[in-house]
């Protein structure tokens, strides 16, 4: 079976790199920030980062984007809509929803790496309306339910 392509078109006006694995292994492509000059995230602030990229994925397939973990270990970076979903029909610039989770201001620096995207296959199902749903054993037990050991 041949490697699905994504397609990756530049858009705007800074010339980004192309995404791209940093290992053999890695799951995610890193995605930079299209920025002209930096943008100062204060604790608490959220903000669309541009990455100057709009993608075409393979059909049955989507894009997250998810936080990178050194951002929100060190400084406390994240992203408001963790992962973040792009569809395969969807042209348009792919934006990054940086929030600073952190104590002290994050300046987001021209070309940074700022978030990994991951593509991966999609299942769509047939939903049905039923009476009532097979029993488990957890049933409808929620948040914290099977504990903590």
């Amino acid at each position: 079976m041949p490697t699905p392509r994504l397609l990756v078109q530049r858009v705007g006006p800074i010339a980004v790199p192309l995404p791209a694995y940093q290992t053999q292994a890695s799951a995610g492509l890193d995605l930079h920030a299209a920025l002209g000059e930096p943008v100062t995230l204060p604790p608490g602030a959220r903000r669309a980062i541009p990455t100057g990229l709009a993608l075409e994925l393979p059909a049955g397939h989507e894009a997250q984007v998810r936080p990178r973990s050194g951002l929100a270990l060190r400084h406390g970076i994240g992203m408001v809509n963790a992962p973040g979903t792009i569809d395969a029909d969807y042209r348009g610039e792919v934006a990054v929803l940086l929030v600073n989770l952190g104590q002290e201001p994050f300046v987001v620096e021209p070309l940074a790496r700022i978030a990994q995207l991951v593509v991966a296959p999609v299942t769509r199902v047939e939903v049905t309306l039923v009476e009532a749903l097979a029993p488990t054993e957890r049933g409808d037990g929620g948040f914290g339910s099977t504990g903590v050991r």
